[in-house]
């Protein structure tokens, strides 16, 4: 007996598989499910520390209100990658502090 039948949540079609990288570590994920998903399916628990107490912060809300997940993605910081789709050749960072923004020739604001 079948429990469950078709379902608009449990079926779904992945995207296809992707390379990314985490602080220059090659990973793999689904093009566009979110980067926080391809981050803990490899493992990563810890995505960035408090800039004051440096506390670790991961995966937490899973709807882009809170901070814990934010990164650097792609050289952006304060990315939520809970709601942020994975892309092929993403390059994500683990954010220090409140991230930096980069601008023209190198600087940081």
């Amino acid at each position: 007996m079948d429990l469950i039948g078709p379902h608009p949540v449990l079926e779904f079609a992945r995207g296809e598989k992707v390379s990314f990288s985490l602080d220059g570590r090659a990973m793999e994920g689904f093009e566009g499910e979110p980067i926080a998903a391809a981050l803990h399916a490899n493992g990563v628990k810890v995505y960035r520390h408090t800039p004051l107490m440096g506390r670790p912060r991961g995966f937490f809300c899973a709807i882009g209100k809170c901070s814990s997940c934010f990164m650097v993605v792609d050289g952006v910081p304060n990315v939520r990658t809970c709601v942020t789709p994975l892309a092929k050749g993403m390059r994500v960072e683990t954010q220090e502090g409140r991230g930096h923004i980069p601008l023209p020739g190198g600087e940081v604001a």
